[in-house]
């Protein structure tokens, strides 16, 4: 594996860290090469850019000197610029890879406002091209994300649709914890909660709208959002400005923690902003909040939706409409603990019918086999 020191989503190195010019670890029997990058993940255009930039020069340079000759790279985007490396390991050193696309770009740059200079998003669609041109394989999380590839002259047998899947090793196991939901001021609250980034693409400002209309019509509705991101410092004074008490933040948790988080909640909230993007994006947390056997509020138009909709696990309203959002709450909030769990199996069951790791795995390992077999 050749990736960079940790620090995302808070921009920080993780405790255990320090920069160096290079470090090697093992996980299992995987042999881990870490390069050095510059840490950031905050709302500064040029600091992002210096983060992904040195990342992408650290694994061109080092990467393509201190790995061993692989059969075949699979290569995780984003960032876009992780191409760059890609690429001249495959020039330099014949590695063919398979490209897995998780956020389109520049569409994304554009879409959250980290870039809005033409030209450089026109750079960037031009390197993304260069990269995609370069592939054995392409995997994508979405149908909608195929098409557009399809639409940019991708060719089509080139494209794969991989949905994600989630951690199942973290999600519905045992009962719900009462001792942490008194802790986290769940206890008698019909909570609503909201776990991920806490970012631009997020716009979770409509949970603050609907928050101030739900709070005398029905005080036992509570908004928790968990996690970190660039939008938190702000959401956070829209709240106090409000004086808002049926919104809460709670901090960021390991993977290994948010499935007791989410356990305690009566729905799950997902949200994305209306672009068209988002609405071929299908935000990882889909997966996780459907394992999780919980009633799901959509706030996010296409193929996100559209999967919640085949798993009759959910209820919708249109991105930004906190209206929407407000009465999709109260919905639930009329509907019976048993018709709500009810909801929530649907869920579950979709889920591992059709979105289970072992699922996505099997495809994957298929498409890396073909690829190293073709480039032989």
């Amino acid at each position: 594996m050749l990736t960079g020191f940790p620090n995302y989503p808070g921009g920080k190195l993780y405790s255990g860290y320090r920069l160096a010019w290079r470090s090697r670890e093992f996980w299992g029997n995987v042999p881990i090469l870490r390069v050095p990058l510059y840490p950031s993940h905050d709302r500064s255009g040029p600091r992002r850019s210096l983060n992904y930039l040195s990342f992408a020069a650290s694994a061109s340079i080092l990467g393509t000197f201190l790995t061993r000759r692989a059969d075949v790279a699979y290569v995780y985007h984003p960032p876009g610029s992780i191409g760059i490396p890609a690429v001249i390991l495959k020039w330099l050193r014949g590695v063919p890879f398979v490209y897995d696309i998780q956020d389109l770009w520049p569409d994304t740059l554009c879409a959250t406002g980290m870039v809005s200079q033409p030209w450089l998003l026109s750079a960037i669609g031009r390197l993304m091209g260069l990269a995609y041109s370069q592939t054995a394989k392409i995997i994508v999380l979405s149908p909608g994300f195929r098409r557009l590839l399809i639409e940019r002259g991708i060719p089509a047998q080139k494209v794969d649709v991989v949905y994600n899947w989630c951690d199942e090793s973290v999600v519905g196991h045992g009962p719900p914890d009462a001792d942490l939901a008194a802790e986290l001021g769940f206890a008698g609250r019909f909570n609503v909660v909201y776990a991920g980034n806490v970012g631009l693409a997020q716009g979770l400002e409509v949970i603050i709208d609907a928050a101030k209309m739900l709070a005398p019509m029905c005080p036992q509705a509570l908004f928790s959002i968990v996690g970190a991101g660039p939008a938190l410092d702000s959401l956070k004074r829209a709240v106090s400005a409000a004086a808002l008490q049926n919104v809460q933040f709670l901090p960021h948790r390991p993977v290994s923690e948010i499935g007791k988080v989410l356990q305690l909640a009566d729905a799950l909230l997902i949200h994305l902003k209306d672009d068209p993007l988002f609405r071929i994006t299908i935000p990882g947390k889909t997966q996780a909040y459907l394992a999780e056997g919980k009633p799901i509020i959509m706030g996010v138009a296409g193929d996100a939706a559209s999967l919640v909709k085949q798993s009759g696990a959910g209820v919708f309203f249109n991105p930004a409409d906190s209206a929407g959002l407000v009465d999709a709450v109260k919905h639930l909030l009329s509907m019976s603990p048993e018709g709500r769990q009810e909801m929530g199996e649907r869920g579950r069951q979709f889920y591992y019918q059709n979105l289970s790791m072992q699922a996505g795995v099997d495809r994957i390992l298929e498409i890396l086999h073909e690829s190293a077999r073709v480039a032989r």
